[in-house]
């Protein structure tokens, strides 16, 4: 937010496939506590940017910055180091195994004599969900019964009990009901008063212009705008989305308030 330091700066960012620019000199950053839309088309480079960011595909060149020092992010696992984590709408959830055993995945907590400390992954399974759903009890069911709000649950505990800072969420809620959308709606905005970024990568206007407080839309590798939300409507938006720039009568809307 304005007066704090980014958590992340993105800056001169390309990306080049033989001849095409996936990506062509897009600059983006993250304050703690806020939530950052990118927006447009399928193809537009904003899956692209966010998987340099994770580390899951390698820059042409430009710079990315975590809390101020220059950064090289070749994979994932140094994302993660980073305070980097990735919620694709996949998920990612091995559907035959628990809540805690699917947190814990890859990072499994061993007793002092090197088994898996079971008991322990419930525990801290069991403080993390509920912190971030108090109703959440049926951990130790297969994923695969959960509902997909849950399994969005599991997903997010999983990043911010190994301490993430930076979140990237890539359509969070595209295939949840009305009331598992706002389940998440609500678990993202208490994340962001918890002090953590969040890029939101949605087609959805509404969940835009309900969580975001900045927006980014690019086309065609190219960022088009970045705009506070409360700066510009959902006509605004569609028209950068659409055609690469505002109306020719633009002006910023209301600063107190969420745009019309």
């Amino acid at each position: 937010m304005p007066g704090t330091a980014p958590l992340v700066e993105m800056k001169n960012i390309y990306k080049q496939f033989g001849g095409v620019h996936a990506v062509e000199n897009v600059s983006i950053d993250l304050h703690p506590g806020e939530i950052v839309g990118v927006l447009g088309h399928n193809g537009a480079g904003k899956s692209c940017l966010m998987r340099i960011l994770s580390g899951a595909m390698a820059r042409t060149s430009g710079e990315i910055y975590v809390d101020g020092n220059k950064v090289d992010i070749a994979t994932p696992i140094e994302a993660r180091h980073l305070g980097i984590e990735t919620i694709y709408q996949t998920l990612a959830l091995a559907d035959h195994l628990d809540a805690p055993a699917n947190l814990f995945l890859g990072r499994e907590l061993k007793t002092r004599y090197g088994t898996l400390d079971k008991k322990r992954m419930e525990s801290e399974a069991r403080k993390v969900l509920q912190r971030l759903n108090p109703n959440f009890r049926n951990i130790t069911d297969s994923v695969r019964n959960m509902s997909g709000g849950q399994r969005q649950v599991i997903a997010i505990a999983r990043a911010i009990y190994f301490n993430a800072r930076i979140l990237i969420m890539d359509e969070p809620v595209a295939a949840l009901g009305p009331s598992e959308t706002a389940m998440v709606a609500d678990l993202m905005r208490h994340l962001r008063d918890e002090g953590i970024g969040i890029f939101l990568i949605s087609h959805d206007m509404h969940d835009v212009f309900d969580l975001c407080d900045r927006v980014m839309v690019m086309k065609n590798g190219i960022n088009v705008g970045m705009h506070p939300i409360d700066e510009v409507s959902r006509d605004d938006v569609l028209s950068l989305i659409i055609l690469s720039k505002l109306p020719d009568d633009w002006q910023p809307r209301n600063q107190n308030g969420k745009a019309p």
